[in-house]
């Protein structure tokens, strides 16, 4: 089964309880395990070329892949990329109706496609599921996600989403965990965010920050995590 292959990640993702959301974990990781193949292994492959040549990166994932080493290889793949853009952004024949037509949907579409953002994506999609899988059926991981801390809103939305295909009681049992989890974490940051502000108080300006020193970048993460 599909959940099979995601187990271990999920389980080590889960295994800390104090780094924040676990699905973020996951999320980075793959994400690293991604810019590296594309700019290692998978480069040259002419599968994978095809296919970073039709859909191109994002601005985010373009960013990420020019701080690191392999310039030559981003530069490769984007000779090629350059030559499919140009070819299918070229205007429409003469009898064309609307010449802009066609370079007005490749590029809607270029900039809403993006080859590392689906490969993340496919595999993220089935270790949240997995994990979903893994609560209903194993107590050793039940216990290891009421450990956890915080699970972001983005990431909480999806989870919810695939507790709602689980049979009972574990969908209801899942929503009310992770629900508690997240209004702790609420609690927690609003906390947290209201003693920051106060210390800009001279009343308060002796006390110590306790939390809140990171107060704003954990809040940020809590609300708009990565999907």
């Amino acid at each position: 089964m599909k959940e099979q292959i995601y187990t271990i990640p999920v389980n080590e993702a889960f295994d800390d309880h104090e780094g924040g959301c676990p699905f973020c974990r996951l999320y980075e990781k793959l994400e690293n395990n991604e810019l590296d193949l594309i700019l290692g292994a998978s480069m040259m492959e002419p599968d994978v070329r095809i296919k970073t040549n039709e859909r191109g990166f994002c601005e985010d994932h373009f960013s990420k892949m020019m701080t690191r080493k392999n310039r030559l290889g981003l530069a490769l793949m984007l000779e090629s990329h350059l030559d499919v853009v140009k070819e299918d952004i070229a205007l429409g024949g003469l009898l064309a109706k609307n010449k802009a037509a066609r370079p007005i949907k490749r590029i809607d579409e270029l900039n809403k496609s993006c080859y590392v953002c689906e490969r993340i994506e496919h595999n993220f999609a089935n270790m949240i599921e997995t994990a979903a899988v893994l609560y209903a059926r194993e107590k050793e991981f039940r216990e290891k996600f009421n450990k956890q801390k915080v699970f972001c809103l983005p990431h909480y939305r999806r989870l919810l989403e695939c507790a709602g295909r689980l049979s009972k009681p574990y969908n209801s049992d899942l929503v009310t965990d992770a629900s508690r989890i997240v209004t702790e974490a609420l609690d927690k940051l609003r906390n947290d965010i209201s003693w920051f502000c106060k210390k800009f108080d001279y009343r308060f300006e002796n006390e110590p920050w306790y939390d809140s020193k990171d107060a704003i970048e954990r809040t940020v993460a809590f609300l708009k995590s990565k999907e």
